[in-house]
């Protein structure tokens, strides 16, 4: 499932903001995410970084999930798998994936198309009960909207 949104930032601030985490709670549209466990910018593909979560219809209800970049080209692509840590200390990744694709289009705009990929979710992940998505397409266009206020404030 993707979406795309021309937002009027340069490619550079677009990619800086998704590259901070403290930014991911802002940009959200399900008030899901809530805030980064680490400050440090996002830089490089294995680099690992978490986030406190909160979901109504979690069992836990507050919850943590473990970011893995998987694609950083700055400032085109950035890209994350997201997972959970188990009891032994070990990351189970879910199978889906955040990207950000950005396309300069003139000095000051840049079209950005967010997907979240879904299709790696193996069967013993889907057979717990959980429904992929768990939110309509309208989710990945409000998080652009939000994601383009975030620019703005950054670039003014």
């Amino acid at each position: 499932m993707s979406a795309t949104l021309t937002i009027a930032e340069p490619a550079a601030t677009v990619f800086a903001v998704l590259a901070d985490p403290a930014a991911h709670a802002a940009i959200d549209g399900t008030g899901w995410v809530r805030d980064p466990v680490e400050q440090a910018p996002l830089t490089a593909v294995g680099q690992i970084f978490r986030m406190d979560m909160h979901h109504s219809g979690h069992p836990d209800g507050d919850y943590q999930v473990v970011n893995k970049v998987v694609v950083l080209d700055a400032p085109r692509v950035i890209g994350w798998l997201t997972g959970s840590a188990q009891g032994d200390g070990e990351v189970e990744y879910g199978g889906w994936i955040w990207r950000y694709d950005l396309t300069p289009r003139g000095p000051a705009g840049t079209e950005v198309t967010l997907t979240y990929d879904w299709s790696g979710v193996p069967r013993f992940v889907r057979e717990r009960g959980i429904e992929f998505p768990p939110f309509g397409p309208a989710h990945l266009i409000d998080s652009l909207h939000h994601l383009a206020d975030l620019a703005h404030r950054v670039s003014v």
